[in-house]
């Protein structure tokens, strides 16, 4: 198994790259604040996510790179939000986006809980 078969880094790839195409449309002006800020913190979902899953054998780490993978998904969430207030996004765009940062907030916090089931040696 590598990083790319966990469902978490799939889908947070996927998301990352919706947000890309998406803001391609956001105004020129927010090239080097919103655009790209939602761009990092999307992108740093599942790169943390592969982080983690490399650094499994050290069961601190993993949670740690999972708790950072959960924030910038988290900062995703307000970047979306503000891009709805901007009006870059309608509320469709927006729901569809928070629903699908949602879900891979689910699957990262289901690896945190779960580490033993992604190769971590837990001691008990």
């Amino acid at each position: 198994m590598t990083f790319q078969d966990l469902i978490a880094y799939q889908k947070s790839f996927e998301l990352a790259m919706c947000i890309f195409e998406i803001s391609k449309s956001f105004p020129k002006e927010e090239t080097y604040s919103l655009t790209d800020q939602i761009r990092r913190s999307s992108r740093s979902v599942p790169a943390n996510i592969a982080e983690a899953y490399r650094k499994r054998i050290y069961p601190k780490s993993f949670y740690s790179k999972l708790t950072d993978s959960d924030a910038e998904n988290s900062e995703t969430q307000v970047w979306l939000e503000f891009a709805l207030k901007c009006n870059y996004i309608n509320q469709i765009i927006y729901d569809d986006l928070v629903a699908q940062s949602k879900e891979v907030g689910k699957l990262i916090n289901y690896m945190m809980l779960n580490p033993n089931k992604f190769g971590v040696k837990t001691e008990h």
